[in-house]
C-alpha cells in the first residue's frame, strides 16, 4: 500500500473504503463499507433509514442510472438482503470506465421488513421493487403501486424465502 492512491482502512471492521465511501463519509451519512466484489466494485451497506439519502447524495457524485435492485435471503433464520447496483453514465463518453456502486440492504427477517422505494428519484426501480416485494415480502414505502406483480393477489407467502413452505396445490379463484 502506497500514495495518496491508497484505500484508507476502517480499523473497526478492517475493511478497506473506497472512493464512493469516502465521498459518503465526507457528506457525513452513515454507512458501512463490505470491500468490493469479485469484480472489483465497491459494495456498500446502508441502513434502510438512509437508503434514500445515500441513493440522493449518489446521484449528486454522478450514479445516475439504477441498473438493477433486487432481493435475496442469506438463509433460514438469517436476514433478507435489498440490493441496488447503480452506474453513471455522465462521462462515459470521455473515460470509457464504466463507474459502479452496489449498495445492500440487510434486513432481519423477523423485524419490519420496509424500506423507502427509489421510485421518486429512479422511475426505473418500479417493477423491481413490486418483484422484490412478490418474492420476499420486503415493502417499499411510498411506493406508487404496492402489489404483486408474478404471483396471483391472493398468494400466502414469499416464494424465493428459503424457509418458504410450497403449497400443495393452488385454486384459482374467479380470474376472469
Amino acid at each position: 500500500m502506497n500514495n495518496e492512491n491508497q484505500n484508507a482502512v476502517d480499523s473497526e471492521n478492517l475493511t478497506v473504503s473506497g472512493e464512493i465511501s469516502k465521498y459518503l463519509s465526507k457528506e457525513g451519512l452513515d454507512h458501512s463499507p463490505l470491500g468490493s466484489d469479485n469484480l472489483g466494485i465497491e459494495v456498500i451497506d446502508v441502513k434502510p433509514n438512509l437508503l434514500l439519502e445515500v441513493v440522493i447524495a449518489l446521484k449528486r457524485f454522478g450514479f445516475n442510472y439504477l441498473q438493477c435492485q433486487g432481493g435475496y435471503d442469506e438463509g433460514p433464520g438469517l436476514k433478507l438482503v435489498c440490493f441496488y447496483n447503480l452506474i453513471s453514465l455522465n462521462d462515459f463518453e470521455k473515460d470509457l470506465e464504466l463507474k459502479e456502486v452496489r449498495l445492500k440492504v440487510f434486513l432481519n427477517r423477523d423485524g419490519e421488513l420496509e424500506v423507502p422505494s427509489l421510485y421518486s428519484i429512479f422511475r426505473g426501480s418500479d417493477w423491481q421493487e413490486r418483484e422484490t416485494y412478490d418474492m420476499f415480502g420486503i415493502k417499499f414505502i411510498n411506493h406508487p403501486h404496492p402489489k404483486r406483480l408474478l404471483m396471483p393477489e391472493d398468494w400466502k407467502g414469499w416464494p424465493l424465502r428459503k424457509d418458504y413452505v410450497q403449497p400443495d396445490f393452488y385454486e384459482m379463484q374467479d380470474a376472469y
